[in-house]
């Protein structure tokens, strides 16, 4: 199975899994964009039952490791809600099977709801995961590790639902990287090797068929090793979260006013979307077509009221345009 890029990183975290985070030579692998909300924190300790724009849903997560991505995410969709979790490792995969009947007892549910694959993320049909089967695809600082991206967003694409949404956190080079940075087996394990240039991210998801990406939040990477500061040069990195939602053709009916009526556990009152929009309870927001669409069409259009509008004033004409301006500002530091 694999590549050799595969193999090397299966190599290299192997070797390093199970030693300290002070091990690694960068934080791109330990970044976070922002703290854990409320609710999350709150279904690791289950105290919450249920998200409303969760429950019931169906959840892939790609690279999803020893599982706990997956068992948090098993609480938050409920009993009737599914998880399926597949990684490349089959060290990891059995460590997460094997903790399956302890979580669904300590969950009080009947039957498990979530499941483990070994499977490359590029070829999810050879696990037999079938078109329009998924509400969420989720990723955490594993795409990079892919050498076929497209391949992945194609994939991912393919499993969701029409509406569903692939929100994902990963690391991005302000330039594309040479040959040089990318066979650097150090680098491959660091998560920095393989990191897409921020803009073909912006290329791919068109040509896969996706909205535009929503930033969601970005931060600078480190590199707290000379040696490796001298390999990368001038090239920046960041850590950032985008969501990529598949949009219907039908959803798309032009620039709109939304308004959100709140209720959502953890956001009743106001829902950070992404960098560009903050949805306040009660505030009428104008919106461009391709906003408006995602609202349409996704898990969240019960929480919204959605009216038609002219051309928006004051917020972005196309959504991609704000997001990779602010991207860049990050990644050239």
């Amino acid at each position: 199975l694999g590549t050799s890029e595969s193999a090397s990183v299966r190599g290299y975290w192997v070797h390093v899994q199970l030693q300290k985070t002070e091990d690694l030579k960068t934080n791109a692998c330990i970044t976070s964009s922002k703290p854990v909300p409320k609710a999350v924190r709150d279904a690791l300790e289950r105290v919450h039952e249920e998200v409303v724009c969760l429950e019931s849903c169906w959840i892939l997560d790609l690279g999803s490791g020893s599982g706990r991505d997956c068992y948090l995410l098993s609480q938050l969709v409920g009993e009737q809600g599914h998880v399926t979790g597949i990684d490349m490792t089959e060290g990891q995969v059995e460590v997460a099977k094997k903790h399956i009947a302890y979580h669904m007892e300590k969950f009080g549910y009947q039957k498990p709801n979530v499941e483990f694959l070994q499977v490359y993320m590029e070829k999810l049909g050879d696990a037999g995961l079938a078109d329009n089967s998924y509400d969420i695809v989720i990723s955490n600082c594993v795409i990079n590790l892919a050498p076929d991206k497209r391949a992945v967003l194609q994939e991912a694409y393919r499993v969701l639902n029409p509406g569903g949404e692939m929100y994902f956190s990963d690391v991005y080079a302000s330039q594309c990287l040479s040959e040089t940075l990318r066979k650097h087996r150090v680098l491959w394990g660091e998560c920095l090797a393989g990191a897409l240039y921020w803009k073909d991210l912006y290329r791919i998801a068109d040509e896969v068929g996706f909205s535009p990406p929503c930033l969601v939040t970005a931060s600078p990477i480190t590199i707290g090793d000379k040696e490796l500061e001298s390999i990368v040069g001038d090239c920046r990195f960041v850590s950032a979260t985008f969501r990529l939602f598949k949009v219907p053709g039908s959803s798309r009916a032009g620039p709109g006013q939304v308004t959100y009526n709140g209720g959502i556990v953890g956001h009743k009152r106001e829902l950070v979307f992404d960098a560009n929009f903050t949805f306040k309870e009660g505030e009428v927001v104008d919106v461009d077509a391709e906003m408006a669409a995602v609202l349409r069409s996704s898990r969240f259009a019960e929480k919204f009221l959605i009216q038609p509008s002219a051309a928006p004033q004051g917020c972005r004409c196309k959504g991609v345009k704000v997001s990779s301006r602010q991207l860049h500002g990050w990644v050239q530091g």
